[in-house]
């Protein structure tokens, strides 16, 4: 059987998901349905919460989502930051902070972490978002191989400096590049891309 692959640029409130059994959250939520026109049986591999965006990966390939989601796979963010944050904040990330999953406390692996110095070229932020009303802000790269719930929130929050905003800009070799928000592109996934 010939799978059909998919990379979108999911964008800020919109669920990872293809519809709901709630009537409540179809009535008020986004899905992943509205971009495109997807073929029977298709999935996201892994998530992004509603308020961060960037690369989704969707396959019709089961046991391919199963394979990248529980592999360990480098996935990067670019995190704008509530804040200037500091060095001292910028190591507790990378070597591990806790954090708590479902009211349990987690501690994180070790991850990249590094300042950017220059702007990210990106979409512009949703309207919703509402960034830099009152203070200055940092943006930080985030590379990490595991992806508990809001974990990337919960890192940069848990050191003192909240996520205002969250773009996923690559899942292994597999790139966000260009793309814009809802924007899809069929693509070939290999196990070799990452």
């Amino acid at each position: 059987m010939q799978h059909s692959h998919f990379k979108i640029y999911k964008p800020f409130a919109m669920l990872s998901q293809m519809s709901s059994g709630e009537d409540r959250q179809l009535r008020k939520k986004r899905f992943l349905s509205e971009l495109y026109d997807f073929p029977d049986g298709i999935m996201p591999i892994g998530r992004l919460d509603e308020k961060s965006e960037g690369l989704l990966l969707m396959t019709t390939d089961g046991k391919l989502s199963d394979t990248i989601n529980s592999s360990g796979i480098e996935k990067e963010y670019l995190v704008q930051l509530d804040g200037l944050i500091t060095p001292d904040a910028i190591q507790k990330i990378a070597e591990g902070v806790t954090i708590g999953i479902f009211g349990k406390k987690y501690k994180t692996k070790p991850c990249g972490i590094k300042v950017l110095s220059d702007l990210p070229s990106l979409p512009d932020a949703d309207s919703a978002l509402r960034i830099g009303r009152h203070r200055p802000t940092s943006w930080v790269s985030i590379i990490i191989k595991e992806g508990k719930f809001r974990q990337v929130r919960k890192m940069t929050a848990s050191v003192g400096f909240p996520t205002v905003r969250l773009i996923r800009v690559r899942i292994g070799d597999i790139q966000l590049e260009n793309m814009t928000p809802r924007e899809v592109v069929a693509v070939s996934i290999n196990l070799t891309d990452f």
